[in-house]
């Protein structure tokens, strides 16, 4: 008798307050549902592509862990070395397989006195001499206590640092395995390129 005896303004307006607080509870579980799928995407990319570094052309910040579930190639480069036409190769090598998850990474250096360039110059040559579309990355230190965090821990995760330019290190989908090649492995050679197959065809869980 109670409930029947309530003006009615003053059960609309309650039943409304209920409502907009449920809507609120809603609101804030939606809000804490975000975070843990942050989460969860940050926790797909390995370690090892977790770095952000600038892109050649532009000295843009990019963040590796764009290419989290690809095969990835990481290659240090110079533009006046003996090995330099590998260029052609390793566009070869992404061009043939980037459809399939293959992407080849780039990183320019003077650690061997043979990338006296600025980024420009060096995008400049990349682009116009080997008509390179793989991305390319800002110069970078990649051996001894100056090397970029990228390539201290290809170091580690493989006990060898580039031995010279155009020194290569094949990492699989999860970024769990990483093996390295040596500067005279043309990215194009049959044992190379049966290695990319078989991490190519190799799906993450």
């Amino acid at each position: 008798m109670k409930t029947l005896c309530t003006p009615l303004w003053y059960r609309l307006s309650r039943g409304l307050l209920m409502f907009c607080l449920a809507g609120a509870g809603s609101l804030v579980w939606a809000a804490g549902e975000a975070k843990p799928s942050t989460n969860a995407a940050a926790a797909e990319c390995p370690n090892l592509l977790r770095h952000t570094v600038e892109r050649l052309q532009d000295e843009k910040a990019q963040n590796l862990c764009q290419y989290a579930g690809q095969v990835v190639v990481v290659v240090n480069t110079a533009s006046y070395c003996g090995f330099t036409p590998q260029y052609k190769s390793l566009e070869a090598l992404y061009d043939k397989y980037k459809d399939k998850g293959l992407v080849v990474l780039g990183f320019p250096s003077n650690d061997f006195s043979q990338e006296p360039g600025n980024n420009q110059k060096i995008a400049d040559f990349c682009e116009n001499t080997y008509g390179v579309k793989f991305p390319m990355f800002s110069k970078t230190t990649v051996r001894g206590s100056d090397a970029s965090p990228l390539f201290k821990q290809l170091t580690q995760a493989t006990d060898t640092a580039p031995k010279w330019n155009f020194y290569k290190y094949l990492i699989s989908r999860d970024g769990k395995q990483v093996k390295s090649y040596n500067s005279t492995t043309d990215p194009m050679d049959k044992a190379f390129l049966a290695e990319v197959e078989k991490q190519l065809s190799t799906r993450v869980n």
